[in-house]
């Protein structure tokens, strides 16, 4: 399947799911359709919830995360232990396709919090940059706070031959989940540094590993903090390639898009690759939506904050005096009130 029609699929499948999601979403002030994320492994996984979003006097919330296969999943886990020692509130995690299908969730109400890009929160904030949300912002998404770069990270087989982005050309490649900022971010590197002509494949991390190790796909976006563990699962078992995106591509990444910043992937982060591989990468963040009270935002903001230290996951990242950094849309009430004491 050619890129150009794969992303036509891609915008029919988010236009319809996302309209359906944000139909009911009027009196909350959106009035668009809603990654991203940017992590996701789309294996369909969730944790049930017993109650709908939006509080409503419960001390039961929905927080939307990724793929299980992603940083989302397992970091949103941790904050939930952090926040139910706590408060009195609990909070029911949901393995979801992350950004793009969590800016809907937050949307329409279904989700309490959620983890998101900040370049896709900053889309559908201002009804731009994604055809899903072109015209149709999501005027209720407020954000909490940033937490750890997101890295955009190109794997491959050692034995494909693939070195540098130029090598993909001609390859079949797994952008990442229908509706996902993984997805975005992967179409958006790939213009930018003139590669058109690819067969695109579409599913979260984990299924990307299976496909990789199968010989089904040549490389595969991974966008995420790393170390991402389907990718460390696919390195313990294979010789896996870490594709740079250096010099001329980094900077013509950055030229398209200004919320890709420097980063790098420290040597011996997964097995076998022992050299620092250079790219890019967005910013993961917390955002809610303007009807969750004020209160609930600020104790569950506090909640985690005060008490980074329990946790294990992007620890040399989260921090509430760097939690501003990158905040891309409008802050909560709850959320500034915290920041801000």
């Amino acid at each position: 399947m050619s890129s150009e029609k794969t992303r036509r699929r891609f915008l029919e499948a988010t236009g319809i799911a996302g309209v359906a999601a944000l139909a009911g979403c009027s009196g909350n002030g959106g009035d668009g359709d809603g990654d991203g994320d940017g992590d996701s492994d789309g294996n369909g996984d969730t944790t049930t919830t017993e109650s709908g979003g939006g509080n409503g006097g419960s001390n039961r919330l929905s927080w939307h995360a990724g793929g299980t296969g992603g940083t989302y999943y397992p970091l949103s886990n941790e904050i939930k232990t952090i926040v139910e020692a706590n408060t009195d509130y609990s909070l029911n995690v949901q393995s979801t396709g992350a950004s793009v299908e969590n800016v809907g969730s937050l949307a329409d109400g279904s989700a309490d919090f959620a983890l998101i890009q900040n370049d896709v929160a900053y889309f559908a904030k201002n009804g731009t940059g994604i055809d899903t949300f072109q015209d149709n912002a999501i005027e209720n998404l407020q954000g909490v706070a940033t937490l750890y770069p997101e890295t955009i990270t190109v794997v491959t087989l050692q034995d494909t031959g693939i070195e540098s982005l130029s090598d993909l050309s001609g390859a079949t490649i797994n952008t990442g989940d229908l509706g996902s900022g993984t997805q975005v971010n992967a179409n958006q590197i790939l213009e930018a540094v003139g590669i058109t002509d690819y067969n695109e494949q579409n599913a979260g991390f984990s299924q990307a590993s299976e496909q990789l190790a199968n010989g089904d796909i040549d490389a595969a976006f991974v966008v995420g903090g790393w170390p991402v563990g389907a990718i460390e699962d696919l390195a313990n078992t294979n010789d896996v390639q870490i594709v740079p995106i250096q010099g001329e591509n980094r900077q013509a990444v950055k030229d398209a898009a200004s919320w890709f910043a420097d980063d790098t992937i420290p040597g011996g982060t997964y097995t076998g690759v022992d050299e620092d591989v250079e790219t890019v990468a967005v910013q993961a963040m917390i955002a809610t939506h303007s009807d969750v009270p004020a209160d609930t935002v600020e104790t569950v903001t506090a909640a985690i904050f005060d008490n980074v230290d329990e946790l294990s996951i992007k620890t040399d990242f989260i921090s509430a005096d760097s939690a501003q950094d990158g905040m891309s849309i409008e802050l909560h009430e709850g959320a500034a009130t915290y920041f801000d004491a």
